[in-house]
């Protein structure tokens, strides 16, 4: 496995949800996986998948690979206007931890360019135009940053540490999704999110819940 310096996230590493789509595409299995980032995930590096574990080239624990249990309750969906407006308002466009993030970093021309607003009752949403090219990564990258910006406040950073995502289907190249977040409690440095994306119409793509860590 190689996460490619395209798809990264902070700088010089994985966008967490890109890289643990890549790592639960290689785990397999018939359900959800809980993939635990326990180092950020290093660029255009081999990486290697023994016993459950994502290992660098010196053998260092990348990522901790599990089945999932249940991944609870779906993040309500919004129309494809009210994504649109709430994310007129992303906070990330006046003050981002990492404005070079593949998935919601504003200065990324190229990127998947997820901007989530808050809504009036503290979920977050965004339109998704989904790219040339879908994979079961990208749906995983959607479903990651919606969430961390359900908690991420001025001064207050947080970075992924554990996701779990479902896929149903993969959306079309070009179609306008949108992605739905919402805070599900917090305990000390911990914010637990869900995160939810749907077709225009209100198809579920896929869900995910997932541990953001401040930092």
């Amino acid at each position: 496995m190689i996460i490619e310096r395209r798809f990264n996230g902070p700088p010089g590493s994985g966008n967490g949800g890109w890289s643990a789509g890549v790592f639960a595409a290689a785990y397999g299995g018939d359900g959800p996986v809980e993939v635990t980032l326990r180092r950020p995930p290093p660029l255009d590096t081999p990486l290697t998948l023994v016993d459950a574990q994502v290992r660098d080239p010196a053998g260092e624990v990348i990522a901790q690979l599990r089945p999932a249990g249940d991944l609870g309750e779906a993040v309500p969906p919004v129309d494809l206007a009210t994504a649109r407006a709430a994310s007129a308002a992303y906070p990330g466009l006046v003050e981002h931890p990492f404005p070079g993030c593949y998935v919601c970093g504003p200065e990324r021309a190229d990127g998947l360019r997820i901007f989530p607003g808050r809504l009036p009752d503290g979920r977050t949403a965004a339109p998704v135009r989904a790219p040339r090219q879908v994979e079961d990564a990208t749906i995983w990258a959607a479903l990651d940053c919606p969430g961390g910006w359900a908690v991420i406040g001025a001064g207050r950073p947080y970075v992924l540490g554990r996701i779990t995502a479902r896929i149903e289907t993969l959306p079309r190249p070009g179609d306008d999704c949108v992605v739905t977040g919402a805070l599900i409690g917090t305990e000390g440095r911990k914010a637990f999110v869900h995160t939810s994306l749907y077709t225009p119409d209100g198809r579920p793509l896929g869900h995910a819940r997932a541990t953001w860590i401040a930092v």
